[in-house]
């Protein structure tokens, strides 16, 4: 399954989407466009196919070196024939040769780089695959949030609609005389409050898209998600035990295989140094031929002195290292330390994301108690409202206390929002150190 899908399914429960007039980004649209065009993705996909080049020069190691030169020159001038007889003189050389070379055995240094550029290249595709999770995830997150400020958004708009009904109330019952005018002040002055609220409400929705455009690296203007239903999450999308996802998670992370590639990269660049205390063995071959021309003689032919003055050569050579300035010995100390840096980089990373798992195990079971305080207190919240509407209707509770009330309501509410997106990220979290579908 592709990331784009992989996060979807990660982030989304059984979903709807809502009909919306205009062009709207799903999350998968989302997702699927960072991960073509974004810089640092762009950036990961260069430096892998800059992995991939090392391979192709690594394996041209172990080829041949072939090479060819062809050469001409001219001199003209006197020279002496006889003494005292001097003669103007045109001289023309030409000289051609096809050489090759091959290295025969240097310490294996090349089949190690060789190797090295493999592991190397591996690297490069957890670092890449690594890049998309978490701007996979980073998306989700930002996508979640805008959701969360489109319900805060609908619940504020809904009180503003009950703020208005009672403002259009008071006003008839004013005009009746069967209400003070102070019924309809405190009418207004809630009205004016709950408009507040959707004004910071709709702010912190443009924000969160915003935030959500600024990542795509798209315009803002005219930017909108599908707006979607997430489902009531229930207590069986938590995890009994975080040691499974521990497991899993050390075995199978990709921040895990790169310090683990990183770790193989310096044994091998040890073995690289090392080779340099090996002798060196190579043989070559040459061929060359010449030829001459001057306008005080007869010369042959270009072809034929060519034929003639043809020639071979084989030739083998030994280089035994004796001593270079401690430069060798200074290399393989540092690549043994090296070693010793990227298993405690390892052991790092390893203690990172086991702490990482655990936080978002235990901020997971926080959530589900925070979730399902804020159901219980929501219900409450509502019956007590219920009541003091019927008491507020009949007369026997007064507008401010009814007021309280409805505020009461309307933050159980919105803290029933919070701690439901909370709740659903913060699992969803767990299901992404566990690459579940």
């Amino acid at each position: 399954m592709s990331y784009k899908l992989k996060i979807f399914v990660l982030i989304v429960f059984n979903t709807n989407i809502l009909v919306s007039q205009g062009k709207l980004w799903n999350l998968e649209q989302c997702i699927d466009y960072a991960l073509e065009n974004n810089i640092t993705i762009v950036q990961a996909k260069s430096s892998l196919l800059s992995s991939k080049e090392d391979i192709i020069s690594a394996k041209g190691n172990f080829l041949p070196s072939i090479s060819s030169n062809i050469s001409g020159g001219a001199s003209y001038g006197n020279i002496e024939l006889y003494a005292g007889e001097f003669v103007d003189r045109e001289f023309y050389s030409t000289s051609l040769g096809v050489g090759f070379s091959q290295n025969i055995f240097n310490g294996f240094r090349n089949i190690n780089l060789l190797n090295q550029s493999k592991i190397n290249f591996q690297r490069s595709q957890y670092e890449l695959e690594r890049l998309k999770d978490d701007i996979s995830l980073n998306i989700a997150n930002l996508y979640l949030n805008v959701l969360f400020n489109k319900e805060n958004l609908d619940l504020a708009l809904s009180q503003l609609k009950f703020s208005k009904l009672q403002v259009d109330k008071f006003k008839l019952l004013v005009d009746a005389g069967t209400e003070p005018i102070s019924s309809l002040l405190d009418a207004k002055a809630n009205y004016s409050r709950d408009l507040q609220n959707v004004t910071i409400a709709e702010n912190n929705h443009d924000l969160s898209l915003l935030n959500l455009s600024q990542l795509l690296q798209v315009p803002y203007n005219n930017f909108d998600i599908e707006i979607i239903e997430v489902n009531t999450p229930s207590e069986s999308l938590i995890y009994d035990d975080v040691s499974p996802i521990l497991e899993y998670a050390l075995q199978n992370r990709n921040e895990i295989k790169i310090a683990q590639s990183d770790i193989e990269l310096a044994q091998l660049n040890t073995k690289i140094s090392k080779s340099f205390y090996l002798p060196n063995i190579s043989m070559g071959y040459g061929f060359n031929a010449s030829a001459n021309f001057s306008n005080l003689s007869q010369d042959d032919s270009f072809f034929n002195q060519i034929n003639d003055n043809k020639g071979h050569s084989v030739n083998m050579n030994i280089a035994i290292p004796i001593f270079n300035r401690n430069q060798t010995r200074s290399s393989v100390n540092k690549s043994i330390l090296q070693e010793e840096i990227t298993d405690l980089a390892l052991a790092q990373v390893k203690l990172n994301l086991e702490s990482t798992i655990i936080r978002a195990f235990t901020d997971a079971k926080a959530a589900l108690k925070a979730y399902q305080s804020a159901i219980i207190s929501m219900e409450a919240q509502e019956l007590a409202f219920n009541n003091a509407m019927e008491r507020y209707n009949l007369g026997a509770l007064n507008s401010f206390d009814f007021e309280q009330s409805r505020l009461s309501l309307l933050n159980s509410k919105s803290a029933l929002i919070n701690s439901k997106y909370d709740f659903i990220f913060k699992t969803k979290v767990l299901d992404f150190y566990l690459d579940k579908n």
